[in-house]
This record gives C-alpha cells, structure tokens and sequence, in this order.
C-alpha cells in the first residue's frame, strides 16, 4: 500500500509532485510566480465567500417562510414578550385551527379545486393544439398570430378586465345571461386560450414541438393518421414532461391569482380572494368573539397561520413532483 501511494507522487524521471513544481518555479518570472500564488490564494478563499453568498441568499429566501412557521405555531401573547424571536414559548395549534375556521378553509378548498383543475386542464389542452399549430402548420397569417401571442405575454391582465367584465355580464348581448358569480367566467376563457398566462403556456408547447423530429409526423402520415390523431396518439405522449410544465404552472397561477377571480366573483370562493380579505374575515369571527382586545402585533399570528394553510397544498405538490418540473422546463426551452 505504502508502495503505491509512493508510485502516484512519482509524476516522472524520478521526481515528485513537490520537486517538480519547485524546479519548474525556479525557472518562471516573479510576475508568473506572484501570479500562481493569487491563483493559490483565491481558490482556497473562494469556497468560503461562495458559501457565504449561498447562506446569505438561502436566508433572504427562506426567511418569510421560517417566520411564518414560527407565528403560525405560537400563542398571540407570544407575539408581545420581547424574549420571544424564532421558538415560540406557547406552541399551540389553536391559532391554525382558528383560522381554518375563520376562512371556511375546507369549503373554500374545494371550491378552488374545481376551477383550479378544472381550468388548468382545459388550459393545458387548448394551449397544446395552438402551440401544436404554430410549430407544425403554415398557414397565412402565422406571424402575425404569433406575434399577438407574444403581446398576451407582455400585456397585463389588467387592461382587458374591463371588457371580459362587460362581456360576462352581458353574454351574448343578453343581460339575463351574466356569467358573473358563475365558474363558466373562469373556464370559457381557459377553453379559448386566453386563460391566465395562456400566452406564455402557448409559447412553451411551440417550443417544445419545434424540437420533436418531423419523421414522427411523417410516418404517422404514411400509416393513415390525420394531423389531429397525429397528435393525440403520436405528439401527445412524446410530450408527456411538457404537458406536466404547463399544468403545474397553470396551477400555481390560478391558485394565486386573486385579481381575474375578484373581477369576476363578489364573494371569497377561492383562497387567494379567502386570503385577500383574511382581515376581514378575522374581524367578523376570531377577534369579534374576543372583543377587539387583541392588538395589532398579536393579529399576525392569526394571518401568518392564515398564509401558511393557503399555500400548504402548493408545497405538497411541488415537494412530489419536483423531479418532474425540473426536467419539464429543461426540455421545454425555457432555459439555454
């Protein structure tokens, strides 16, 4: 063994790691030793600054999440002792309990799933035939569609709330058929394309579809299949990882959007709005039955608590089904 470790010191004409690099100093200029020796110098300094960063970007990151885990768990008089920073003194779940009631959670819950789901699936599949379209077809006026896709990413929801309102309300030009307070609000748009960040979705399955060999298509065609069975039984499963992208960021998005959701319902039906107006909701329950005593340091706990439960749901499933988004948006050309 000893022989060995002799043997891999050795790099050749008898000499060591340790002699051949002083022979070979020996022979260089003091600007190209002082320059070897920075370079020494910074690769060992280097890995402590690169943890630091890391740790300090880590922190920033993590931060609103540990603090809100720490006053979800605490008793609001915690919230008073100035003794009190990270560990709660009083750990309790009567705060969460609280809160749940206080936003009818499991209700709310399921009301936010059925337009969720609902509409992330719809989503998904009209944005796959248009972003299926635009890889594969030519037709007259592509570029100009396209382009009006792109202006979906860049325009704000907030300039056409207006018009989708007045359109609801008045389906069809006929005030008795308001689609306000009414899912249909949510799914029709999804259906069409012109769902939350459809534009965007869109130009991910262009992408991806763009990348997938035209012999697929081809000998699909030979075999007999027209260009929508093409897709369903030939695209479709080649683009598995893709679909999975798109519906995890449809979800994510209509489970925080809470601006198209209040546009279109006057009531806390999903648990952005149940969020958006958790205040309220405090007041009118928890805080009521206490009289108005509690201050507002001790009210944190209750919309911290609140917080932690709304996005609970979006944890679990992104902590199941991260290996597949990962993998989903390195395939579909969003990173180089």
């Amino acid at each position: 063994m000893a022989e060995a470790v002799k043997e891999e010191k050795i790099i050749g004409n008898g000499l060591s790691k340790k002699q051949a690099k002083k022979i070979r100093m020996a022979t260089m200029s003091k600007k190209e030793i002082a320059y070897l020796r920075r370079k020494a110098l910074i690769e060992k300094v280097w890995p402590f600054f690169r943890f630091l960063i890391l740790f300090g970007l880590c922190f920033v990151i993590l931060y609103p999440l540990i603090y809100m885990i720490s006053c979800a768990f605490r008793d609001p008089s915690d919230m008073m002792d100035p003794t009190v920073m990270w560990i709660p003194r009083n750990l309790t779940l009567k705060v969460i309990k609280e809160t749940a009631h206080a936003m009818n959670f499991w209700e709310t819950l399921k009301t936010t799933l059925f337009l969720n789901i609902g509409c992330s699936l719809v989503q998904v599949c009209s944005c796959a035939l248009a972003g299926y379209g635009f890889a594969r077809f030519k037709f007259r006026g592509k570029g100009l569609l396209f382009a009006i896709v792109v202006m979906m990413i860049l325009v704000p929801s907030q300039v056409i709330a207006i018009p989708q309102y007045q359109q609801f309300r008045n389906f069809l030009g006929n005030p008795d058929w308001s689609l306000i307070n009414n899912p249909l609000s949510m799914y029709l748009p999804a259906l069409t394309g012109n769902g939350i960040r459809s534009g965007l979705m869109i130009f991910i399955f262009r992408q991806f579809f763009k990348g997938l060999p035209k012999e697929l298509e081809d000998a699909a065609y030979l075999d007999g299949c027209g260009p929508l069975r093409t897709f369903v039984q030939i695209m479709i499963p080649n683009a598995l990882s893709s679909f999975l992208t798109v519906f995890l960021f449809s979800v994510v998005w209509y489970w925080n959007d809470y601006y198209v959701s209040s546009t279109f319902f006057t009531s806390n039906t999903t648990i952005a709005l149940m969020l958006k107006n958790l205040g309220t909701q405090l007041n009118n329950t928890i805080l009521k039955d206490m009289g108005g005593a509690a201050g507002f340091r001790e009210q944190i706990v209750w919309m911290e608590a609140g917080c932690l439960i709304s996005i609970l749901p979006i944890l679990i499933m992104y902590a199941f089904l991260q290996k597949y988004f990962t993998e989903g948006i390195e395939r579909s050309g969003l990173v180089g």
